[in-house]
């Protein structure tokens, strides 16, 4: 108990800048073209930045571990089927929308969220492996929610949809970051002073912007639509894949640091990017906008019991 109360502790600030952001925004004295210029800032430098830095300098990362990737997308992808099962047996969802239900239920909000709790509850250390899963996270799982979505409207699959997937993803600011970071660091050069402070600076701004930028885009969102589907994404990505992840960590004998890390990640709140995917498959929009401000509300108390677990 002393655990969990410790981790609620750590994260109950960081959650208070997420409320600050929705009162902000739901106040109607900050236009949506300041909330949608902010979230520009924060993804495309605030973040890079921070995640650049890091991945340049190797000795600020622990080895590699592939148990990691492998207790957290294999917990991604069985999580997957018992949210596409739940989506069939329970809600009586065709094949594409037990695609984006079941997508809400392991796609978790890494960037915004995860950061920086990330740095709050486990120290910079875990950026680390929350970096080597966000690199795989985004490419891996859009695949995944694409292969399945395909397959139930065609009944077979797009190398080319695959390709064009897989450019989006290698492009977007925070992966290229982390790419880029981490060949600069395999030169063995130090990034100059001049270049490194400024980033620094930077950096230390990513974390309370990115929770602001949570809290103002949830304030688009309401819960009242697909409540019931939106719940039960909810019950899927905060209850299942945390437990399914923590699982896999124990049985692959994860270091306190990787498991706890996989399992943070895996107790976040659902991610904008599954909103993005309802949109464009035209599927379960409201049900996920559902889900996206409940699992937020939520992981208040159910993201400091999971890494109370992951630490037990």
């Amino acid at each position: 108990m002393s655990t969990f109360l410790q981790q609620l502790a750590l994260a109950a600030p960081h959650f208070v800048l997420v409320v600050l952001g929705y009162v902000l925004a739901a106040s109607g004295r900050w236009p949506r073209a300041v909330s949608e210029a902010l979230a520009a800032f924060v993804f495309g430098v605030a973040v890079p930045a921070l995640l650049f830095r890091m991945m340049s300098d190797p000795s600020r990362l622990p080895p590699f571990e592939w148990r990691l990737l492998l207790a957290f997308f294999g917990g991604c992808l069985i999580t997957f089927v018992i949210g596409r099962v739940a989506a069939k047996t329970l809600f009586r969802l065709n094949g594409v929308q037990q695609s984006v239900f079941a997508l809400g239920g392991i796609f978790s909000n890494n960037v915004l969220l995860g950061i920086p709790l990330a740095k709050a509850a486990l120290g910079d250390a875990a950026l680390g492996p929350i970096s080597l899963i966000i690199v795989f996270n985004s490419l891996t799982l859009w695949t995944l929610a694409t292969v399945s979505v395909e397959w139930a409207r065609h009944g077979d699959l797009s190398i080319a949809g695959f390709l064009g997937t897989a450019k989006k993803v290698v492009m977007t600011p925070v992966i290229a970051a982390v790419l880029t970071g981490a060949a600069f660091g395999l030169t063995g050069w130090k990034l100059p002073t001049m270049v490194d402070e400024p980033l620094g600076l930077i950096a230390q701004s990513a974390a309370p912007l990115a929770l602001i930028v949570v809290g103002m885009g949830l304030s688009e969102f309401g819960v009242r639509n697909g409540w019931r589907e939106g719940l039960g994404i909810t019950v899927v990505k905060l209850a299942v894949q945390p437990l399914v992840v923590l699982g896999l960590a124990i049985l692959l004998d994860l270091p306190p640091l990787e498991r706890q890390s996989a399992v943070l990640l895996a107790s976040l709140a659902v991610g904008v990017n599954v909103y993005v995917m309802a949109r464009q498959f035209d599927a379960m929009q409201s049900p996920v906008a559902s889900s996206m401000v409940l699992s937020t509300a939520l992981s208040v108390v159910t993201t400091p019991l999971a890494l109370a677990l992951a630490a037990g």
